[in-house]
């Protein structure tokens, strides 16, 4: 089995490491220079297997089994599109495009091919997720009612990719409901089991802005008078954690040194409050699912740490979880409030690797579907264009103050794509 990726980002870089356990990376291409160098030597790329541009790789043609696409999210589709008329099978960066009409093309091409696309959807095979899907299903608590859902992003998160790093603006990359929390609606859909019928959704870009930065604080951190009192220095938020993400993000030098030569020059070293981002802060969606199910989303850039938590409510009890602490309560119904809670704490099983083990799930997953004819994959293209689906009309239910449904939706968006 051999691959190639493109893109030598974080997250490409963890995918093809999971891969070059057991198979061979036979190619990059990544436009920076450090970091195309950093994955040739790591997985042993010869020099004329190194590209700066996809479109010197894709000039050679079919060259290997499948390639990994971890780039900025509005080169997916271009490159998808291309990797499919050429006959990669492919594992696809979230979000998919954050054009609806790209995300139903890719998906039309992928079948009309009969091409293997998974989705990174990395929550789905989770332990933590997957014990709550089996508990769900098991009926012990009778059919789900409605659900309180909140990513809490952490403000540390916000501030380094969503406020000075490549997420910061809509129109370079995707509105933070499409490119952070499509995962949030992938689970959700999963969950309930069913599609979505109809979302609102309300949020803005509230506190990242000039008008709440300290008095006397400058463009950038390291000239900064309010840098000592000030959360969000650069020097506070980085320096601390070298050999670490954020760190590892900005710079390929981790040294003290070099983080802070970085910050002289590198959005990371500017100011959050004078950044010219866009993106939603925080943003809440309710979802009525076509079964009955509803769920309130919350996303919100205003907490300590980056974490999920949920409650569920069921017919005879609840279900609530916690990610970061890898704890599931599932509580029955009492008769009265003096009798004595029904209450049982699971602690799934800890896995190693991000996502609490769900790269390491996805990767298996990617690989084993591979090598089969078959495909079933818990993240194919298929079963995850409904979650993009979900996370442009709560964009869109937010921009216009609207109830979008979802039916509605569809149809006007197929019609755009068989035209």
């Amino acid at each position: 089995m051999k691959l190639a990726l493109i893109g030598a980002g974080q997250r490409g870089m963890i995918y093809s490491r999971h891969a070059y356990q057991s198979t061979e990376i036979v190619a990059v291409v990544e436009p920076d220079a450090s970091r195309r160098k950093v994955a040739a030597d790591e997985f042993q790329i010869p020099l004329e297997k190194q590209f700066e541009t996809v479109d010197e790789f894709f000039q050679l043609g079919k060259i290997c089994d499948a390639i990994i696409i971890s780039s900025m999210d509005r080169d997916h589709y271009a490159q998808t599109m291309e990797a499919l008329d050429l006959g990669y099978d492919i594992l696809l960066e979230k979000p998919i495009s954050p054009s609806p009409e790209e995300c139903l093309r890719i998906q039309l091409k992928a079948n009309e091919k009969g091409r293997k696309v998974i989705v990174c959807h990395v929550l789905r095979y989770t332990h933590f997720f997957a014990e709550i899907k089996k508990i769900i299903e098991s009926g012990e608590l009778g059919k789900v009612i409605t659900i309180q859902h909140n990513e809490n992003i952490g403000n540390f998160h916000m501030a380094h990719s969503f406020v000075r790093g490549n997420w910061r603006r809509s129109d370079l990359a995707s509105p933070i409901i499409m490119q952070k929390s499509c995962h949030d609606m992938d689970i959700l859909a999963w969950l309930v089991d069913s599609g979505a019928k109809r979302i609102s959704s309300y949020g803005s870009l509230t506190y990242f802005k000039e008008e709440n930065a300290p008095a006397g604080s400058a463009e950038r951190c390291l000239d900064c008078q309010a840098a000592a009192d000030c959360r969000f220095d650069a020097k506070k938020a980085y320096v601390p954690v070298r050999g670490q993400w954020p760190a590892t993000v900005i710079s390929m030098d981790q040294t003290e040194e070099g983080l802070l030569e970085e910050l002289k020059t590198s959005p990371y070293g500017r100011c959050v409050y004078r950044m010219d981002n866009d993106v939603c802060d925080h943003q809440v969606t309710l979802i009525e699912f076509k079964n009955g199910v509803t769920a309130t989303f919350n996303l919100s850039g205003f907490t300590n740490k980056m974490h999920r938590t949920l409650k569920i409510m069921c017919e005879h009890g609840e279900i609530r979880g916690d990610d970061h602490s890898n704890i599931i309560e599932v509580t029955r119904f009492n008769s009265n409030m003096a009798e004595a809670s029904q209450q049982t704490i699971i602690r799934p099983a800890a896995v190693s690797g991000g996502h609490n083990g769900g790269d390491t799930g996805l990767m298996i997953d990617f690989l084993e579907n591979l090598e089969t004819t078959d495909f079933n994959s818990r993240s194919s293209i298929d079963l995850s264009v409904e979650s993009h689906l979900m996370a442009y009309a709560a964009e869109e239910a937010r921009v216009t103050g609207t109830i979008i449904d979802l039916d509605h939706l569809r149809e006007q968006l197929q019609d755009g794509v068989t035209a």
